[in-house]
């Protein structure tokens, strides 16, 4: 899907990734890119993921944290690792550009699920946090579910939502992958 050099991006939650590093490139190793965050951008909702562990590493500006109940801000050359099962949520705590570099281990479908989630906000196909309407969520939520999880509620309640709300949301005709019909959000190589 992705290759190192490529760029997507998401209007809502004004965020540009950067691939460094693909699961194309690493046998599914890993997913490593660079983030950049303008003034106010975030990323769409608090989640975690089951199995994949995440580290930021920031390279300019401050990135402000939620990990579980512990709220953070770091700084350039500051790291913090997030591991599998942690609620978290970033934003750009300050007033210029932030950047940071990314890791996702392992990969899974993490990069289908940010073209997915991206496509939709640059189609407008999202409300203004960037979260789709709540029965292509359900679609999409219940295919991802091993790669991103909300917090709340907790998983048993989620996933009989999901056992009725993604039915619902496929006979609406919508698919767990969003290809984009507008301008194209990914830039290849740059």
């Amino acid at each position: 899907m992705f290759r190192t050099g490529d760029a997507i991006e998401n209007p809502k939650t004004a965020e540009r990734l950067v691939f460094h590093a693909t699961a194309a490139e690493t046998n599914g190793e890993l997913t490593a890119f660079e983030a950049i965050v303008q003034p106010d951008g975030a990323v769409a909702a608090a989640h975690y993921h089951p199995i994949q562990a995440e580290r930021f590493e920031v390279l300019k500006g401050t990135i402000g944290l939620r990990v579980g109940r512990e709220k953070l801000e770091l700084g350039p050359g500051q790291v913090i690792r997030i591991e599998p099962g942690t609620p978290h949520k970033f934003w750009n705590a300050g007033d210029d550009v932030l950047r940071f570099n990314a890791e996702v281990r392992p990969s899974l479908q993490f990069e289908e699920l940010i073209a997915t989630m991206f496509g939709l906000a640059a189609d407008g196909k999202t409300n203004r946090k960037g979260m789709p309407n709540p029965f292509r969520m359900a679609v999409i939520a219940k295919a991802y579910k091993d790669v991103i999880r909300l917090p709340f509620p907790p998983s048993a309640v989620q996933d009989a939502a999901l056992a009725v709300g993604a039915p619902l949301g496929k006979l609406m005709g919508y698919a767990p992958v969003y290809e984009p019909a507008g301008a194209p959000a990914l830039e290849i190589g740059v």
